[in-house]
């Protein structure tokens, strides 16, 4: 049996834009995983440019998954942040910046005492200029870590598949529980120059 898609709101919690497309023209998509998608999506809505955001699943093997069938760690997903932005405004070069300094990309399954493949570190990508631009951005950021005394950097770079919203409760979680929980760190390596 297989799960129905879930019901997403109509409009984001903070800024009141539509979570789901068509979205105009002039706007473009991102994805990234970086641990628990709460802080992860507090981190992009705040940034002036960015149209809307929601937190759902990508890059497993099944169908409309769950929290609870992503969290076993059966279904491969990753908890993962759309970021829907305008490049007149802020580029995705930007966005990169944002998604390597703001965890820890060399930890593997994992991002501090988030513990599953769910939390592992990924970038999806759109087109080939995105996969371009995060596979330099990794290289770029590789080096200062590793001068950092920072081991390897373990993020996946991959073709955006399916985007599977979440639960509606999960939506800009942060916003709606202000005291709710966020395992969100960097590294304090600079990403200034790298993109």
């Amino acid at each position: 049996m297989t799960n129905a898609p879930m019901t997403i709101p109509d409009s984001h919690f903070v800024n009141g834009h539509p979570l789901q497309g068509p979205f105009d023209d002039h706007l473009r998509q991102a994805v990234f995983a970086l641990g628990c998608f709460w802080g992860a999506e507090r981190l992009f809505w705040q940034i002036d440019g960015v149209y809307s955001t929601a937190v759902g699943y990508a890059g497993g093997n099944t169908v409309n998954p769950t929290y609870q069938s992503v969290c076993s760690g059966e279904t491969n997903h990753a908890e993962v942040v759309l970021v829907i932005y305008d490049p007149a405004k802020v580029s995705y070069a930007q966005l990169l910046k944002t998604f390597w300094e703001s965890h820890i990309p060399t930890q593997g399954m994992r991002q501090g005492n988030d513990v599953g493949t769910q939390y592992r570190s990924a970038i999806y990508t759109f087109d080939d200029e995105q996969e371009k631009q995060a596979e330099q951005s990794l290289a770029a950021y590789q080096s200062k870590l590793t001068a950092a005394g920072h081991g390897q950097i373990t993020t996946q770079i991959a073709p955006m598949g399916t985007l599977y919203y979440a639960e509606e409760y999960h939506q800009q979680y942060l916003a709606k529980n202000p005291g709710g929980y966020c395992g969100l760190g960097g590294t304090g390596v600079s990403c200034a120059s790298v993109v």
